[in-house]
């Protein structure tokens, strides 16, 4: 099966063509990745792609509680542990550069540090925060022109930071809501500059971290991860142009010769599926423009992971939860061995217990 033989990711030799898929665990107090969290990730190296968890590349993103970030010497240095353990077990990691924006509390940011976004545009409901427990997320301030320009860089030097630490790569993390997707989404982003108003404007920011980090690091270890019609943090899901919009960000993704385009369809956790036929559009423009592999995520089982890989649909496919309470899981679904199921309880408390203690039967 095609999904279980290595796979030629650009210049890095996968074991599989399994990929884990990046999910919030916070389990990095003070917002360094640790022991811990090394131990969690080396468990799960028979994958062959780890994204890891959203880290952020500015300490303005850091809107979770216990969230790890790549952005000081210390944080740095707490993934180079991590990329030990993983290649130990002979996999691949990248590192996912999620910004929150507006997703967070200032109740867990540290010391001046912001709560910034592409506009002073709140999300409804509330955040967990360790000090004050439930509190309703904050308004963001609107980032200047010149915040948007330094966010941008903070991207490229996160990127260096994740190769200093021995890290095969980066995702940026242009999905689910966060700085990212406020600037595509018309809903969040009410600017009237440069980086607002028409969906090419709403791309802009989009491209200029991409090509940014590209310029960094080189565009064989940078993918991007969307997740056109989600609705996750109060996003739109559905507006006018959203399929032009996200065809045309895709195809010139694709122009930076990107090595992955990582695309998410939460459907079944409940949420809208995307449009096949959109979906099917970015991926032809991504790769006919330059663009190198697709990742697929939502849902997968076994069969259907390589009927996507036969048709030639995806190169790679993400699985989610079902890393997280099975660290063994390629080896489960090559065998057939029935699945673990995770303990919702414990996915963002600290500690070992719902994260490293999960046992291995195969």
């Amino acid at each position: 099966m095609k999904l279980f033989d290595p796979y030629q990711l650009g210049y890095h030799v996968l074991q599989n063509r399994v990929v884990m898929a990046p999910m919030t665990r916070s389990r990095a107090p003070g917002n360094i990745a640790n022991a811990l969290m090394a131990e969690y990730y080396g468990q799960r190296a028979s994958a062959g792609l780890i994204i890891s968890e959203g880290t952020s590349p500015s300490l303005n993103g850091l809107g979770y509680a216990r969230i790890p970030g790549i952005a000081t010497t210390e944080q740095t240095l707490g993934w180079k542990t991590v990329s030990e353990a993983v290649h130990a077990g002979k996999g691949k990691l990248f590192v996912q550069l999620m910004h929150c924006g507006r997703v967070g509390s200032r109740l867990n940011l540290p010391p001046g540090a912001e709560l910034l976004a592409p506009s002073a545009v709140a999300l409804n409901g509330a955040i967990w925060t360790d000090s004050q427990g439930e509190q309703p997320y904050d308004l963001p301030r609107e980032m200047t022109p010149a915040e948007v320009n330094g966010t941008a860089a903070e991207y490229q030097q996160a990127a260096r930071n994740a190769i200093t630490a021995g890290c095969d790569g980066v995702e940026v993390h242009g999905a689910n809501g966060y700085l990212i997707t406020q600037f595509l989404d018309p809903g969040s982003n009410r600017r009237r500059d440069d980086y607002g108003g028409d969906s090419g404007h709403r791309n802009r920011f989009a491209l200029e971290v991409a090509a940014g980090v590209a310029d960094a690091i080189g565009p064989g270890r940078v993918g991007i991860r969307l997740s056109p019609y989600g609705v996750f943090n109060d996003m739109s899901g559905s507006y006018d142009g959203i399929a032009e919009q996200y065809i045309e960000l895709a195809g010139e993704l694709g122009k930076l010769g990107l090595l992955y385009l990582h695309l998410v369809d939460h459907s079944a956790m409940g949420a809208p599926k995307p449009d096949p036929a959109t979906v099917q559009e970015m991926c032809r423009a991504f790769r006919q423009r330059g663009g190198q592999a697709v990742i697929l995520s939502g849902g997968y089982d076994v069969a259907r992971a390589e009927a996507d890989l036969q048709s030639g649909t995806a190169d790679l496919i993400a699985f989610g939860r079902p890393f997280i309470s099975n660290p063994d899981l390629v080896a489960r679904l090559k065998s057939g061995q029935p699945l673990a199921e995770p303990d919702q309880t414990t996915f963002y408390t600290p500690g070992p217990a719902g994260y490293t203690d999960y046992p291995t039967v195969v």
